[in-house]
């Protein structure tokens, strides 16, 4: 059976995405610098804009001198050249496989026009992802006297957003053992791609504030671990820390899907709406994890604040499931709407009355 990680890996975390349980955890919610693991929310930052149809992979942009004189070879880079033009495509890759930093500053300037815009953007994504102990002043993590830092629980948000909602470019950019480009091999440092069965890795990030870090995933069999370890002093800690805590949470842990992604949960009751009722749909898989040996019964219950008033858009999450396994503090998973509800219109708002005196 691997190990847990030793007093010599401050901060970790291991959650069960599958299932949204946490399977270990030491100092989750403590603030920690990331250096460059800062480049996954760039990585999000720039996936929610191609998403939104606001960048394409193949527009260029062009290495300004300011960005060349402030970031040429300084740390990791693609080596761009002063003046050259780049693809976004070229620049997600050397971001998510190089840790390229400079390749952060031309995807921001050319982007949203400036750096601090683009950070902006980035504090804003995590705002809205609810990354309530996390803060970033860089693109790329380059040290700013704790400036930006993260929490590894804001961490394991993030990579389940990067998941759940960008998983073709997630796949297309993250995960590679290495990137040539301009002619200049270079190998991906993370320590699971290529090791751990399943690993798709995420991003590593080091400087002498941080220490070393690592934010991790694997997927076996339909199942999903993401894992954060921060604070190693050295990278065969980082690298052994992460390959035994990731083993671990796949052979110390049973898992039982409950419910497929889209399958039917029950119904809400809707107020104002063309229905007086919609179903709900689980809005991803849902399994029960347990240790080996001790998953028993589980127990299913709906929430929502109710009735819900339409309209109701289709896919709208508006309830959720919790999902209580014996020994274990429940968890819940979001629930949406299996059809769009218009809000009644004259006729409608009439019956519904009459039907709710009847009932």
């Amino acid at each position: 059976m691997p190990a847990l990680p030793g007093p010599e890996i401050p901060v970790a975390l291991l959650v069960d995405q599958s299932s949204g349980q946490i399977l270990y955890a030491r100092e989750a919610d403590r603030r920690f610098v990331p250096a460059s693991i800062t480049k996954v929310m760039t990585l999000y930052t720039a996936f929610e804009l191609i998403k939104a149809g606001k960048l394409t992979a193949n527009q260029h942009f062009t290495v300004s001198e300011t960005a060349f004189r402030e970031w040429s070879r300084k740390g990791s880079t693609m080596f761009l050249a002063n003046g050259a033009q780049v693809s976004v495509d070229e620049l997600l890759k050397g971001i998510s496989t190089v840790s390229a930093n400079d390749g952060c500053i031309v995807l921001a300037e050319g982007a949203l026009g400036s750096v601090e815009k683009w950070v902006a953007l980035m504090n804003a994504n995590a705002r809205s992802l609810g990354m309530r102990d996390s803060h970033f002043g860089t693109p790329n993590g380059w040290m700013d006297d704790g400036y930006t830092y993260v929490s590894a629980r804001d961490l394991v948000r993030l990579a389940d957003a990067l998941l759940e909602r960008h998983p073709e470019l997630f796949h297309r950019y993250v995960g590679h053992k290495s990137m040539l480009f301009n002619g200049i091999a270079q190998n991906n440092h993370d320590p699971m791609v290529g090791v751990v069965d399943g690993a798709d890795g995420i991003k590593t990030g080091y400087t002498r504030q941080a220490g070393y870090g690592y934010l991790g995933t694997a997927s076996r069999n339909g199942r999903r671990l993401l894992m954060v370890v921060a604070g190693a002093d050295n990278p065969a800690n980082r690298a052994r820390a992460s390959r035994d805590l990731m083993e671990w949470g796949f052979s110390a842990f049973d898992s039982r899907r409950l419910l497929a992604k889209g399958d039917s949960i029950g119904q809400a009751k809707v107020q104002g709406g063309a229905d007086r009722s919609v179903g709900l749909l689980a809005s991803r898989p849902v399994f029960a994890t347990a240790p080996r040996g001790s998953l028993g019964e589980v127990k299913l219950a709906i929430h929502y604040r109710g009735p819900i008033h339409a309209p109701i858009a289709k896919g709208q999450e508006i309830a959720s499931l919790e999902v209580h396994i014996p020994g274990q503090r429940p968890y819940f998973v979001p629930l949406a709407a299996a059809h769009e509800v218009p809000g009644a219109n004259a006729w409608q708002r009439l019956l519904n009355g009459l039907l709710g005196f009847l009932t």
